[in-house]
């Protein structure tokens, strides 16, 4: 059976006990996904939980083998969390029992990760289901990316719904932005958005900034926004504020980085048009290099990267690249830190 994502089983409103097979595993990093997929699909049957790491597979297969008393003839489900730590120490027992399960009980085992190569992966491939627990990404040959849009559909589609809210495509791309595709970090934020409204509320961009991001989070857009536009002296006393306040510039790279580096993707889409000898415009390089934004965003980026010219939007990546470096390195201590930060604004700095 093809490999199923967490959002499959999550959002499928047809899915039962019936359909489920005798062995499912979930594999991923995501402890909330993986939580949200044990419950779905355990439901109200008579469930055995135990952790990997105390559980015993002589004690487990027992209660696989043992048909339920209170079930009216469906299967004993067996959940084991920790799965990592069972497999190390049963791995034989574990691809044997998998690649011939029994008809009594339905083993769902939790893993953190699972080698494709491995018997255990092909066995559960095979007779049962392969659950992915992580956020989801698109393949392009050997290249992967962020699933936006499947993330977006997930927030709009399942995760809302949870708190009796809604949530515009927008506003779920602006928290991606703040939060991350951590699932139980969005969820806990959309709980907290919820709040603020009435039942069947709906969020939006601008009560995403109000709450999720703060006055932290709109200092750090405005040092982008500064940064980007080549402004100096505004982005370095914004970025005074925040390190006054307590955060690292190993945290803030990151957030900076994710707006300059699309400036420097699309110089490099403009000029590997030019190399193909044909001419590129800017809203086609932005879309070449993966933006993703309302119009406004796409007009102000085309501002930023028409300031900054070809020449410093060449060299964008490669001092990304060396701020990285310097933060993880040469200026990973307090106090030379900041220098880093302070060095790319005036790197970017409008010419006078």
């Amino acid at each position: 059976m093809p490999l199923l994502h967490a959002f499959d089983v999550l959002t499928d409103t047809k899915l039962d006990a019936d359909s489920l097979p005798p062995a499912i595993l979930l594999v991923g990093g995501d402890s909330t996904l993986r939580s949200w997929c044990r419950a779905r699909l355990a439901g109200d049957q008579d469930v055995t939980e135990a952790e990997g790491d105390t559980a015993q597979w002589p004690d487990l297969r027992d209660d696989l083998c043992t048909a339920s008393l209170f079930s009216f003839g469906e299967r004993r489900t067996v959940v084991v969390r920790g799965g990592d730590a069972l497999i190390k120490r049963y791995r034989s027992e574990l691809e044997d029992y998998v690649a011939a399960p029994s008809t009594a009980g339905r083993l769902i085992l939790e893993v953190e990760s699972l080698a494709s190569n491995t018997r255990l992966y092909k066995a559960a491939d095979k007779q049962g289901w392969l659950v992915e627990c992580k956020p989801p990404v698109l393949k392009s040959g050997r290249s992967t990316r962020p699933d936006h849009g499947r993330l977006r559909s997930f927030l709009t589609d399942f995760v809302a719904p949870r708190h009796q809210c809604k949530i515009k495509s927008g506003a779920a791309d602006r928290l991606v932005d703040l939060i991350g595709d951590d699932a139980g970090m969005l969820d806990t934020e959309i709980a907290k958005l919820a709040v603020n409204l009435p039942v069947g509320g709906e969020i939006t961009e601008t009560l995403v900034d109000d709450v999720v991001a703060g006055w932290q989070g709109k200092t750090m857009w405005e040092i982008i926004d500064a940064a980007a536009s080549g402004n100096a002296a505004v982005a370095l006393q914004h970025v005074d504020r925040l390190l006054t306040s307590g955060q690292r510039p190993i945290a803030l790279l990151p957030q900076l980085a994710w707006s300059l580096r699309r400036l420097g993707m699309a110089t490099a889409a403009v000029d590997a048009a030019e190399q193909r000898g044909r001419r590129s415009g800017l809203s086609e390089a932005f879309k070449a290099s993966g933006f993703r934004g309302r119009p406004q965003d796409m007009q102000q980026a085309e501002q930023q990267l028409k300031q900054l010219g070809r020449e410093r939007g060449r060299r964008i990546l490669p001092w990304l690249l060396e701020a990285d470096l310097k933060l993880k390195g040469s200026h990973s201590s307090e106090g030379r830190d900041r220098w880093v930060l302070e060095e790319l604004f005036l790197k970017l700095a409008r010419n006078k």
